[in-house]
């Protein structure tokens, strides 16, 4: 057990001051790694990250670890490609082991329509320099011997994309990482913490407030995430987000050696082996929107099933827990981030199922934009204007199960 218990961490907590130059709402990832880079590539370390519970508590610990680039928008692969670049050399430059190991993800297909999809997408990211290839079944059979190629008789399989440097991580050694680097370095992470609402002078957001006291601030950033509609709703701000439920499961472990991870955007449902040989299995999120945690045996009972027809080894598993996050997903499915046009309120939101693979970009770029004042070029698609300016980032499919 102790090779997957951290022993090394050096975490130091603070009493909340009365301000700061940056304020950081939400301690998952995103807010986490905002930190670190103001700290350690700007130089700005009078931060306070705050969250309402313990850091990673939120959707950064429920999510399923999966880190890929094969996005169906230029912009999208571009940005993903970067996060892909920093998770690589994240554990070098952190010094914490977050368990990263690259897999492959290969996405199955079962009709003539899919492969269409996948032909493009193959396309797409080959030109935007995205390592991704068509795979035919006997292919994909030996990346994945487990695999039953013809979906027990039901979801024949006919093809599917191979995205080469996917891979995943350690959920809470990512946090860790960053809340470690950013400690070292003089941030303030302040747990227990729930913000309850903003400071104003006139109409500049000027600070927090907070269940232990009012905090000021001469930037606020929202990392919130599931409750953001209604913490950016203090500030005056709409977002164009719905928020949904996203469940997943693990099972007891499996033979060490199943190598890569596999999504079916058909049946909507993957499947990859965690660092404890456990099979780590999830869906896509809930069509209804919900703020809800709460998992149910109907997703269970749904997913397992279909799961078995492909990997058939399943059957013989036995689950060992399962747990709800909650995606907030933008009009378009792609991200927003960077100012509001609230002054000294800036965001980072709409990560839907795919907020834990961009974290290390998420979190630079974010600390670019608030350390200079000025949108950096790869997250300026992303602005929450491009909805009053008509220039949405339409990228549905790309969430793997929808």
């Amino acid at each position: 057990m102790n090779e997957f218990v951290e022993t090394l961490l050096e975490l130091t907590w603070h009493e909340p001051k009365s301000s700061y130059d940056v304020v950081i709402v939400g301690g998952g990832g995103h807010g986490l790694a905002t930190a670190y880079y103001l700290a350690t590539r700007h130089g700005i370390t009078d931060v306070a990250v705050i969250e309402a519970d313990y850091i990673g508590s939120g959707n950064s610990g429920r999510n399923t670890t999966i880190i890929r680039a094969n996005y169906g928008i230029p912009e999208s692969i571009r940005f993903y490609q970067h996060s892909q670049a920093l998770y690589g050399r994240l554990e070098e430059e952190t010094g914490c082991w977050i368990m990263h190991a690259t897999k492959g993800l290969i996405w199955l297909a079962h009709t003539e329509s899919a492969m269409r999809a996948e032909r493009a997408r193959v396309l797409l990211n080959t030109a935007c320099g995205a390592e991704t290839v068509l795979v035919t079944p006997g292919e994909i059979k030996q990346l994945c011997p487990q695999i039953d190629l013809a979906g027990g008789g039901r979801y024949p399989v006919v093809g599917a994309s191979y995205h080469l440097p996917a891979s995943t991580a350690r959920h809470d050694r990512v946090v860790w990482a960053y809340a470690q680097g950013a400690m070292q370095r003089g941030v303030h992470v302040i747990q227990g913490t729930p913000v309850t609402g903003f400071l104003h002078h006139g109409e500049k957001v000027v600070g927090v407030r907070t269940a232990r006291g009012d905090i000021g601030a001469g930037v606020v950033m929202s990392a919130v995430g599931g409750d953001v509609s209604t913490f950016a709703g203090h500030a005056g701000l709409r977002l164009p987000i719905r928020t949904h439920p996203l469940q997943a499961f693990v099972t007891n472990g499996y033979a060490p050696g199943f190598g890569p991870i596999v999504s079916d955007t058909e049946l909507l449902c993957y499947i990859s082996q965690t660092g404890r040989g456990q099979m780590l299995i999830g869906h896509e999120y809930e069509r209804e929107t919900s703020y809800s945690r709460q998992s149910s045996f109907q997703f269970l009972q749904a997913n397992a099933a279909k799961m078995s027809y492909l990997l058939p080894f399943v059957r013989d598993l036995k689950i060992l827990r399962q747990w709800t996050g909650r995606c907030d997903v933008s009009a378009d499915f792609s991200p927003i981030m960077g100012f509001t046009g609230v002054d000294g309120f800036v965001i980072s939101t709409g990560w839907g199922t795919w907020g834990f693979k961009a974290i290390p970009a998420g979190g630079e770029q974010m600390a670019e934009l608030i350390a200079t004042g000025t949108t950096p070029e790869l997250i300026e698609p992303f602005s929450l204007t491009r909805f009053a300016l008509d220039h949405p980032l339409a990228d549905q499919g790309s969430t793997g199960t929808r």
